[in-house]
């Protein structure tokens, strides 16, 4: 748009406001300006304020790409902050059960044939030295968090090898080992990623 296009443009709109059958017609430069009296019809010819369509598909094509460029980053930052936080999770996880064994002389939070539900109870709650519900020691974890992987907070005491996808967590009551129990497979090879962390 030229100055004079800019200059009717907003006159028409200021003559909108003030509802006036007079249009401004002159230029920003500060010269002498006229004042004629014109149609509504040849008002709004001559006081185009809209883009054009080329204009408004050009500008959508361009954030059509920006979009494209940015969506696969944002999804390449949640999935390294799930695995930040099923790191971390496990690595508390783990250090709470060792406590456990400590003050238990060498007992594990779930034993063979035991369910999730013990061993969550024995971590969350005050128990005795034996493992039974008690005022001794505890609680290890206020909470179980969830596998942020398949978002469960539960936790299957032995069973099928970690990476079944049953539970959040699976814990090995033969050694101790606690892992995630999620299958996610970013390479695609069959095995789940974090069986073996």
């Amino acid at each position: 748009m030229d100055e004079l296009d800019v200059t009717a443009c907003f006159c028409a709109h200021v003559g909108t406001l003030f509802r006036g059958s007079y249009a401004f017609i002159g230029r920003l430069d500060h010269q002498e300006t006229a004042v004629s009296p014109v149609s509504e019809k040849d008002r709004i010819m001559k006081t185009r304020c809209g883009f054009t369509l080329i204009e408004v598909l050009v500008v959508v094509g361009v954030l059509g790409v920006l979009a494209a460029i940015a969506i696969p980053n944002f999804n390449s930052g949640t999935k390294d902050a799930q695995a930040t936080s099923l790191h971390g999770n496990l690595h508390i996880i783990r250090k709470q059960i060792e406590l456990y064994k400590l003050h238990h002389h060498g007992s594990l939070p779930a034993q063979v044939g035991e369910t999730g539900t013990d061993f969550a109870r024995r971590l969350m709650t005050k128990t005795a030295r034996d493992g039974a519900p008690g005022t001794v020691v505890g609680p290890y974890l206020e909470r179980l968090p969830a596998n942020p992987f398949n978002n469960r907070a539960t936790v299957r005491v032995g069973g099928p090898a970690a990476g079944a996808n049953t539970d959040g967590w699976r814990f090995d009551p033969f050694t101790g080992e606690f892992q995630a129990d999620d299958n996610y497979d970013a390479n695609g090879d069959g095995t789940p990623d974090h069986a073996g962390l």
